[in-house]
């Protein structure tokens, strides 16, 4: 793993007598895409004002490149909230040139970078339009160019894709993707678990003020792989069971066609191989991989404890 940019260390918040957040800790490697995850009111929320520095932990701490958070590193960070903060009266150009010089830009500055995004993004007529006169998708673009546009070391992104339809959330993956090859981190906070099998290297899973899980991505699906594997055939279902019954549970199955598409548990002592060899006898085995579930899967199994049964096609 490459070095940190954040390490979370042992954070707790408390409002109240209800705790947010209970000895978080969590490492965020510089130059990746973070996913931050979990359900409504797990404490994703309370952490990320905390790495903004809108708030301060209880007790714990966050390091950045191994020192405490200041308040000089607010130029470093982009943000764009769930909760869209743009003034809806005024001009798209000059909210977007005011934000700018928030973040320390000079005039020049901003407007190089801005006409270089906006051309970018085919949104060079947009500059004199007031932003309620912009559709929701199109306010989002202009969000998103405010946030990134003082190129910032970590962006911070709360469901940065609501809003957008599927060929715009595709332009924002790929400007992700981008950033992140030329250095930036990114904390991705999102429920669109296939956006983060698209996108992250590493997550963090809380729920209910504690973290549940944290590790790379494909390694946390690989520890969640329990010897099940997906067999695609042709030939009988019945005859496909019964050709060893004592050696597999079918966990799930459905047609793909003129095949079928069967996931299957292996008892303890049977192996693939001894599998296959009798159900050879009965159907033709057209396909097989092993089944390593989806994230959607660890997240559901993670936060509610239901296995559940899988869609989409055999192939990945």
């Amino acid at each position: 793993m490459s070095s940190s940019l954040l390490s979370v260390q042992h954070v707790w918040k408390q409002y109240g007598a209800y705790t947010a957040l209970h000895n978080v800790s969590l490492e965020v490697p510089q130059a990746s895409i973070f996913g931050l995850l979990g359900p409504n009111g797990a404490g994703k929320t309370s952490l990320i004002r905390i790495l903004n520095q809108i708030t301060a932990p209880d007790k714990g701490q966050v390091l950045w490149k191994g020192q405490p958070l200041n308040p000089d590193l607010g130029m470093q960070v982009g943000y764009l909230p769930e909760e869209r903060g743009l003034y809806k009266k005024m001009e798209v150009g000059e909210q977007a040139l005011y934000l700018a010089r928030l973040k320390g830009l000079s005039r020049e500055e901003a407007l190089r970078r801005l006409k270089f995004w906006f051309e970018k993004f085919e949104m060079q007529g947009w500059w004199k339009k007031k932003l309620e006169d912009l559709s929701k998708g199109m306010q989002q673009k202009v969000q998103f160019v405010t946030t990134v546009v003082h190129e910032p070391e970590l962006l911070i992104l709360d469901e940065p894709f609501s809003g957008f339809d599927p060929i715009n959330a595709h332009l924002i993956k790929e400007e992700l993707l981008r950033l992140k090859t030329q250095g930036t981190t990114i904390l991705l906070s999102t429920h669109n678990m296939s956006s983060v099998e698209e996108l992250c290297s590493h997550i963090a899973l809380l729920n209910k003020s504690r973290k549940l899980l944290e590790g790379s991505v494909a390694d946390i699906r690989r520890k969640h792989a329990n010897n099940e594997w997906e067999i695609m055939f042709k030939g009988s279902l019945l005859a496909f069971t019964n050709a060893h019954w004592g050696g597999f549970k079918l966990v799930h199955h459905r047609p793909e066609g003129e095949a079928t598409l069967a996931r299957i548990s292996l008892t303890d002592g049977f192996s693939l191989n001894a599998l296959l060899q009798h159900v050879l006898q009965e159907v033709e085995v057209v396909g097989l991989r092993e089944y390593v579930p989806t994230m959607n899967e660890v997240f559901i199994q993670q936060v509610s404890g239901q296995d559940v049964v899988p869609e989409g096609n055999f192939t990945e």
